[in-house]
């Protein structure tokens, strides 16, 4: 490939918090990307869609989060790709898009167990360099069986989505779990 080498950090971002920023700014400043796109999911096949801030909403909170930061977007693709999405798809969808670019998929250590049960993972494993970040409570074993996997460190803040929105639904303050420019916004949202 001629063009930029692209992270992908995929992900529901509901909502998205600082935990998935730091990530994303870690990978963009101290690895070879050159950007790191939070790849917003419609519906991921692990995850309820009940739970789920509509898709529009998402992807403009993500935006709202990384404006004025050059090396990370907000990517949507796969809201015009069937459901729930599948990580194969979206890079085909993706190379199919930018052709000269290159791209690496950014996971976390404790999603690296079960790529094998992934949508065709025997391909996604022969085609795509991923970068396994650690996770808290999570032992990275058997990196030997994927060899186009990577361990790299990362710094590691055990904040989750989950936990944002109960504070919100319980009116706890969430301030410095988000960025300051969402955070208004997020309030609004769950109080609606």
């Amino acid at each position: 490939m001629s063009g930029p080498r692209i992270g992908l950090l995929f992900g529901s971002f509901n909502p998205v918090h600082i935990g998935h920023l730091i990530l994303a700014e870690h990978f963009a400043t101290r690895t070879d990307l050159a950007e790191v796109w939070l790849v917003v999911s419609p519906h991921s096949p692990f995850k309820a869609v009940a739970d789920l801030l509509p898709d529009s909403e998402r992807l403009r909170l993500v935006e709202l989060a990384l404006a004025g930061n050059p090396r990370l977007r907000a990517e949507n693709i796969e809201f015009s790709l069937p459901r729930p999405s599948y990580t194969i798809a979206t890079f085909d969808a993706l190379r199919q898009r930018h052709p000269t670019h290159d791209f690496v998929l950014l996971m976390g250590a404790d999603n690296l167990p079960g790529l094998p049960r992934w949508q065709e993972s025997v391909r996604l494993l022969a085609e795509v360099d991923i970068y396994v970040y650690p996770r808290p409570g999570t032992e990275i074993q058997d990196v030997a069986r994927f060899p186009r996997v990577q361990v790299l460190q990362a710094p590691l803040l055990d904040i989750s989505a989950t936990y944002i929105r109960e504070s919100l639904r319980t009116g706890r303050s969430i301030r410095y779990l988000v960025p300051a420019a969402i955070e208004e916004e997020l309030h609004r949202v769950f109080t609606m």
